[in-house]
This record gives C-alpha cells, sequence and structure tokens, in this order.
C-alpha cells in the first residue's frame, strides 16, 4: 500500500513538544463543534500520521468554509503549512496538546485516496505510549465517533478541558504570582464554563479611558483586542483595574493573561469574531511576554489606497497609510449640549493614489499628535464618515493609529512623498461638492427631476440642491435621549429608576443629553418629500439648543409649539443626500439634508435668470 509522503511519527514528535516543518497527514474523521453562534462554530478533526491517530486536532475558525464545502471528505490527504499547540493537560503520565491547523494545503483528495493509509494506533496521553505504538484501537477498526466529554477533550460547545496546572496557592499574593511557565490555552477554546486558564496574546488595539458617573458612584474603564494564532478576543478593564494596567499595556506587545470573567459578546459594538469577551476581575493577572513576540502572529492590515475612500459607505472601518501633509492647531472648545472642554486637531493625508483625506483626532491623540514633523501616519480601523458628499476619517474605540511605523508600506509612502509627491497635485476626497453660504456651487433640480432620474437608486448617494418650503414637522417625535458621554449619541435606555442605560458604552448615567432628530415635510413648485435634519442643522434651523427643545418637549408643549411653528411655511436652500435603502425588502428612498441656509434672494434671482435665458435663448450672445 503506498504511503502518500505521510509524514510518519509527526504526533508523536509534536506531543514531545518538539516542532516539524509542512508535515503530511490524512483526515479519518471530523466533528462539528457547535457553539453559541456561528462564529464559535469549531471542526474538531481525527487524523492519522499513517502510524499515529489522534483526535485532538482542531480546525483555524478562518478554514471552516473548507469544511463545508466538502473539500476535506475523510481520507483526504492534506499538508498542514501552519498550526500551533497548546498544552492542556499535564499529569504524571506526560503532557497532552491540541493541534490547531491554522494554514494547510489539500494534497489528495479522500476521493480518490479511498482507504485509510497505514495501520494507526491511538495515541494516548503519554507522549512516549505514543511514540511505541500503545493504544486500544485496531488498526483494521473504522475509527471511532469522538466523544466529546473525557478529560481534557473538547466541552461545553467549542471548549478545551480545564488547565490544571496550579498557578498559585491561594494565600498567595497576586504581584508575586508568575505566568511565565504556565501552560497556556488557545483564545478560540475559552468559554464561560472553564475558569482555570492562561493565554498568551499580542494586543491589537487600545482604546482610550472612558468615564461615567451614576447614583452608585464613579468609574472608568478601557477595552483592549487580543489575538493569537487561533483567534481574537475583546478585553475590559473597570475602575482599579483600569488605573492598573492602563499604563502597562502596550498595542504590539504579547501579554500572559489569567482568570478574566467571561461573558457572551455584544455584536453590536464588536466586529470581532468571537462569541465571547472577557472582563478583568480583583483576580486577574496580566504579565509582559517578552519572549513572544516570535510566536505570536503580527497584526494584518488591509491597506485602501486614499483614493477609494470616497467610494465607501460612511461607518465603514478602513485601513490607510499616508503621509501627514498638514495638520491644523488644536483648538479647543466647549461643546453646547454637555458643557464639556473638548481638544479638536485636523490632519490632511495623502498618498501614491494622487488623493488626500482629512483626519480629524480629538482629546489626547488631538494634543500630542506633532504637527510640525510630517511624519507617517498609520490608521487600523478609521470610520469613515461623510459630510456635504465628502468623506473624511475618525477613530473610534478600536482604531489605532501609528506614527512613523517601521514597515514596507510607510517606507513606500515614505519615498513616494520625498521624490515628488509632495508637490503633486491632490484630489481631496474630503472636499464637499457643494460651495458658499447658500451652495449655489452644486446642481439645482426639483423633486420631480430627483425622482424621474430616480437619484440615490446607485450604489452611492446623490446630492442636490433646492429651495423649498417647510409645511409638516413631527414635533412629537423630534428628540431622543442620548448618552451623555461627548463621543457617544446613542439613545439610552430610561430604567425607571434614575438611570438611564447606554449599551454602546456598557455603562449607566443619571442624567442624559437631548439629540434632535426631526423629520419635516418640505415641498418645492412640482412636488414634496420628507427630508430628516440633525442636530446641527436643527438647532440652526429653529435657533435653539436640543436640550431647550427636549426640555420644553416634555415640561412645555405650547412652547415647544411655538418653536417648531417659527419655521413652518418658511423656504430654505436644502443641500440633500439622497440614497435608497432597504426595509425588509422594502425600497425607500431615505433623504436627509446635509446644509440648511436661508435663502439669498439676490443670488437666487441670478439663477433663475440664468435658467431662464438657457431655456429660451434671450441674452446669449
Amino acid at each position: 500500500m503506498a504511503s502518500h509522503g505521510l509524514t510518519v511519527g509527526f504526533l508523536a514528535e509534536i506531543m514531545q513538544g518538539n516542532e516539524l516543518q509542512n508535515p503530511v497527514v490524512q483526515i479519518l474523521g471530523s466533528k462539528r463543534i457547535a457553539g453559541s453562534g456561528e462564529q464559535s462554530e469549531r471542526y474538531r478533526l481525527l487524523i492519522s500520521d499513517g502510524k499515529t491517530l489522534y483526535s485532538f486536532a482542531m480546525l483555524g475558525t478562518q478554514l471552516n468554509d473548507l469544511q463545508k464545502q466538502g473539500k476535506l471528505p475523510e481520507y483526504t490527504i492534506i499538508r498542514i503549512d501552519r498550526y500551533t499547540t497548546s498544552v492542556v493537560n499535564r499529569n504524571e503520565k506526560g503532557e497532552k496538546r491540541v493541534l490547531i491547523i491554522v494554514e494547510l494545503t489539500v494534497l489528495k483528495d479522500g476521493g480518490l485516496v479511498g482507504e485509510k493509509i497505514g495501520n494507526p494506533q491511538s495515541l494516548t496521553e503519554s507522549a512516549s505510549q505514543a511514540a511505541s505504538g500503545g493504544g486500544s484501537a485496531s488498526g483494521n477498526e473504522k475509527p471511532r465517533p469522538m466523544d466529546t466529554n473525557s478529560t481534557g477533550g473538547i466541552s461545553n460547545g467549542s471548549s478545551y478541558g480545564a488547565n490544571r496546572s496550579m498557578l498559585s496557592s491561594a494565600t498567595q499574593q497576586k504581584d508575586n504570582i508568575t505566568l511565565t511557565d504556565s501552560l497556556t490555552h488557545p483564545i478560540s477554546s475559552l468559554s464561560p464554563y472553564q475558569n482555570k486558564w492562561v493565554i498568551k496574546a499580542r494586543v491589537i488595539s487600545k482604546s482610550g479611558i472612558r468615564t461615567w458617573s451614576n447614583a452608585k458612584g464613579e468609574g472608568k474603564l478601557f477595552s483592549m483586542d487580543l489575538m493569537d494564532e487561533s483567534g481574537e478576543i475583546r478585553l475590559t478593564a473597570f475602575k482599579e483595574q483600569c488605573d492598573r494596567y492602563y499604563p502597562m499595556i502596550e498595542v504590539d506587545n504579547v501579554y500572559l493573561i489569567s482568570k478574566c470573567q467571561l461573558k457572551p459578546a455584544n455584536k453590536q459594538y464588536s466586529s470581532l469574531k468571537n462569541d465571547y469577551e472577557m472582563t478583568m476581575t480583583n483576580d486577574t493577572i496580566v504579565q509582559k511576554c517578552t519572549d513572544a513576540d516570535g510566536a505570536m502572529p503580527e497584526i494584518q492590515y488591509n491597506f485602501v489606497p486614499i483614493s477609494q475612500i470616497a467610494n465607501l459607505e460612511p461607518n465603514a472601518l478602513v485601513d490607510i497609510i499616508g503621509m501627514c501633509k498638514e495638520a491644523s492647531e488644536m483648538v479647543q472648545f466647549t461643546a453646547k449640549t454637555s458643557g464639556r472642554e473638548l481638544r479638536k486637531r485636523e490632519i490632511t493625508l495623502v498618498d501614491d493614489s494622487k488623493a488626500s483625506v482629512q483626519l480629524t483626532l480629538w482629546g489626547d491623540d488631538a494634543q500630542n499628535f506633532p504637527a510640525t514633523t510630517n511624519p507617517v501616519v498609520l490608521v487600523k480601523g478609521g470610520r469613515v464618515s461623510e459630510f456635504g458628499g465628502g468623506k473624511t476619517l475618525g477613530l473610534i474605540g478600536g482604531s489605532v493609529m501609528k506614527l512613523d511605523p517601521d514597515n514596507e508600506a510607510a517606507t513606500r509612502v515614505r519615498s513616494w512623498y520625498a521624490s515628488g509627491g509632495a508637490d503633486q497635485a491632490l484630489n481631496s476626497v474630503s472636499a464637499r461638492t457643494g460651495g458658499g453660504a447658500a451652495g449655489m456651487a452644486t446642481e439645482w433640480i426639483s423633486f420631480q427631476e430627483a425622482k424621474d432620474r430616480n437619484l440615490g437608486a446607485g450604489d452611492k448617494p446623490d446630492y442636490f440642491q433646492i429651495k423649498a418650503m417647510i409645511h409638516t414637522i413631527k414635533s412629537s417625535n423630534a428628540v431622543y435621549k442620548a448618552c451623555p458621554q461627548t463621543d457617544c449619541n446613542k439613545k439610552v435606555i430610561d430604567q425607571e429608576n434614575g438611570q438611564f442605560r447606554c449599551e454602546k458604552c456598557n455603562a449607566d448615567f443619571p442624567n442624559f443629553k437631548y439629540r434632535l432628530l426631526v423629520n419635516m415635510l418640505i415641498g418645492d413648485w412640482t412636488s414634496n418629500r420628507w427630508v430628516t435634519v440633525f442636530t446641527e442643522l436643527a438647532e440652526e434651523m429653529l435657533g435653539k439648543t436640543s436640550q431647550e427643545i427636549g426640555s420644553s418637549l416634555e415640561f412645555n408643549k405650547e412652547e415647544a409649539e411655538r418653536i417648531f411653528s417659527a419655521v413652518s411655511f418658511k423656504s430654505f436652500v436644502f443641500k440633500l443626500r439622497t440614497k435608497v435603502e432597504y426595509f425588509g425588502e422594502q425600497p425607500r428612498n431615505k433623504t436627509s439634508a446635509v446644509s440648511v441656509a436661508p435663502v439669498n434672494h439676490k443670488e437666487y434671482n441670478a439663477l433663475m435668470i440664468k435658467s431662464i435665458q438657457e431655456l429660451t435663448g434671450v441674452g446669449k450672445n
């Protein structure tokens, strides 16, 4: 019988802690391990190296599609291009390791092989027994179904067995504990059903510190995203843990972490591929791992040319790298709604796609930015915003910004800039499509023309100008109660106990701020349309702050009606953004105002005269 090039003895070698490059093995069975959601779904494999059987092999989640598409059937021969192992049990008989396959190549389809190769025997917990061929399975037997409740096996969905190494005695002080020699678990094996584990992971992003205040007291928090060879997960620290670990944690460094609480992840606020997230407790231990940089995967970037940002939808997350061509002075101002002091700086980034984009920095990022040195700026997970038809970038909780990083992309953009890129004419993706106080530079069309041209039905939103009169305002739902944090406008939940909960910030507050979301029916001489006007523009139109309008709606209805009636049947110049969006299967043309200005009758009359001349030919030379 042909051996098909299997790497005989590979499994016994890895059980002894050795590593082999590109081993070839045969798949003899697989089992789906379902978790609480699709992201935690795992596949466990029974593999053979021709001499030994091993059932503690797992596919990395990024390889799940291969199994779902039927590309890894029984008897398939694969080459393992990249893998990692982790000790999950150690006793007097030896060690038990789990093998996680990160990358593989299918060498021969199982349908073509059609049989089990060799006479492999089961690998026991002892590496020495495995090497000598000990085991209970007969070579002529069909591989037994893999159970999920044996010691050290897979249980409770997608978790491995508990780490049995003792980190310290119960009375030992946490500061004296060292995790350096502890057995480690893959991130993908963690679940709320086990609590004795240590992970070794790289920090790929770190948020700033957020604070809150409620009837129970004040607090602070920060979060960081972690990754290892098997997956990724978010870790959040509160209060004392925030003070203790925030100065210690640095992006790109590798840490040993133990004794955190796991809970289901809030997918609304996290894009990580993990159904769980972690919270630090009083028992949590975090220690820097100085010798693990080479063992952990590097942070992966998917850089997008700046010119392509113009084609992205608002709120999309993007990785970019560019030279800082300009940086504004840092400005300090007081927020109207919260009264807090804010710091802001805007920088212009350019790259060899011959385009520029505006990046807005806040707080410490704005204050600490070296505006005079023109650094290379790397942004991972920057959020795209849209205003006036132009696209800008900002940093959010999971974003990472690095200055003058040492990588190939930074070298390329720095070389381009120095060899003439600084003097090239650049297209700004942040430039607004309108201009002037009344925005006369943007195309003027009527509502009927917008309908006839089916504006908003394409892949990107459309913009147009119109002079329209306000007919009706839905005042009853013109405001909502939002999170009082400066950088959060999420609607809060009134818990009817004097506390308001923001799910985005995961915190309770004794107060809130009002935000405007005004729906109004506006019309020109051809038709009318419902338009949404957001906080800043609505405050300008109504001449009142969100707080004043919200208080009036709640405590003085007559005053609120006077505020809204004051603009009824008045005409404004609106610049509108229109885009067809689907609610269920029903398309709706969603239109919102991006600028509103009083009518400049002199400019508007000149525009009308020019239009009449173009239609009639009168006045042309």
